[in-house]
């Protein structure tokens, strides 16, 4: 128990720093106990010499609380700190392959798994451990270099070996890696059965993107659209100054549109420019789906809260929260999430969403075609003979809303 006065100590002084509410009747001397106990009996009876070192299990047990506050807080080990960037961001995702790797002193894992991606559809799950990559085992090979084996060109395959966290035994999974857009604005254009209705499709909210879409709508608006679908579907976010500069092309000059929430912080208002220099008033719909994240939710938030657009599709991901870099000693370090972002009503997508006003079911079939009109150059005759023959529920169901 040498440990708990000093575990105490830590805890009753950052208490102190930053005004954290005190639990009821003392409670963090009996739980920081408990830690130490457990701590101790593990290190005292487990037969596994190699597991129960302090540092080792401490991390652990980190690993544990972090990955219980929210899906993006995460506690990053040392054999993970060289994946954080310059700018803050943890570098471990592979597009690509729709998954995150994760390192810590026992193993190379799944981190997360997005939506609809290629792990996603193979059934990986998150927390998976990789054993093998293409028959090879990672052993002690750094994650900056095991990160390398898992790239490729979209068509290509990467083949794991698996032990996931719900199921018996090794398993097995083929990868084949997507092509993945590097574009902000995707298509623009006025729809053939809905002349005076545009088109804009936008996969992320990349450095250029306000700029690129107010010269795509200033043509549309030249051809003569009267209304506007706006589509945001499979758009995982961006810079958020870009999304507050789009919104600012629909809603009047100095707006608050985002607002971000912190412990202890007064909340801060993003505001639209002061100047719009065209007066876009005409009726929007805006589409999303489960993959819509981050500043494509504020974006049909924002909208839906200020009356000025028709939220179509499904219910979107849950990434309305703001993440920092926290570094810590022994070479680890924390993802931690420390704010919210809201929409002007108050309300936030963080871990719930933006429920849409009309609901469309989107099948797979959907999500396929959806994925391929995006760069219809790459298809053969026959995939194109397909795609022009599908119909866009929710492109379908946008246009007659705003038609209303």
């Amino acid at each position: 128990m040498r440990f708990a006065p000093i575990l105490l100590a830590a805890a009753l002084s950052a208490h102190a720093e930053t005004n954290i509410p005190a639990d009821p009747e003392e409670a963090a001397y009996p739980a920081l106990e408990r830690f130490v106990k457990v701590l101790e009996t593990v290190r005292k009876r487990h037969p596994d010499l190699d597991k129960v070192a302090y540092d080792r299990l401490v991390n652990q047990a980190l690993d544990g609380m972090l990955s219980s506050l929210d899906p993006h807080s995460s506690f990053i080990h040392p054999e993970m700190r060289q994946m954080v960037g310059e700018e803050g961001d943890l570098n471990n995702e592979i597009r690509s392959l729709g998954l995150s790797l994760g390192m810590d002193s026992a193993k190379l894992f799944v981190s997360a798994v997005a939506k609809s991606g290629p792990a996603d559809k193979a059934g990986i799950l998150q927390n998976a451990a990789i054993l093998a990559i293409n028959g090879t085992a990672p052993g002690d090979t750094p994650l900056t270099e095991i990160m390398g084996l898992f790239q490729g060109n979209p068509g290509d395959t990467v083949e794991l070996t698996l032990r996931d966290p719900e199921r018996p035994g090794e398993t097995k999974a083929t990868l084949i890696h997507r092509f993945v857009e590097e574009r902000s604005l995707i298509e623009a254009k006025l729809l053939e059965k809905h002349p005076a209705t545009g088109y804009l499709r936008l996969a992320q909210f990349g450095a250029a993107c306000a700029r690129e879409t107010e010269a795509a709508l200033d043509d549309l608006e030249d051809k003569g659209m009267k209304s506007l679908i706006l589509d945001l579907r499979e758009n995982g976010g961006g810079d958020l100054h870009q999304t507050v500069e789009i919104l600012g092309l629909f809603v009047p000059p100095g707006t608050a549109v985002v607002s971000v929430r912190g412990r202890g912080e007064p909340e801060e208002f993003l505001k639209t420019p002061d100047r719009q220099r065209r007066k876009r008033d005409y009726p929007i719909a805006v589409i999303i789906d489960r993959n819509s994240a981050s500043a494509s939710e504020l974006t049909a938030g924002t909208l839906q809260d200020l009356k000025r657009a028709t939220v179509i599709g499904e219910k979107s991901y849950g990434k309305g929260s703001v993440q920092n870099i926290v570094p810590m000693d022994g070479g680890t370090a924390l993802r931690l999430t420390i704010a919210t972002y809201h929409t002007p009503s108050g309300n936030t997508p963080h871990m719930k969403g933006i429920e849409p006003d009309t609901a469309i079911p989107f099948t797979e079939a959907d999500r396929d075609f959806f994925t391929r009109a995006g760069h219809p150059s790459a298809l053969n005759e026959e995939e194109k003979q397909a795609l022009a023959a599908w119909q866009d529920p929710a492109i379908k169901a946008a246009a007659q809303a705003i038609a209303k």
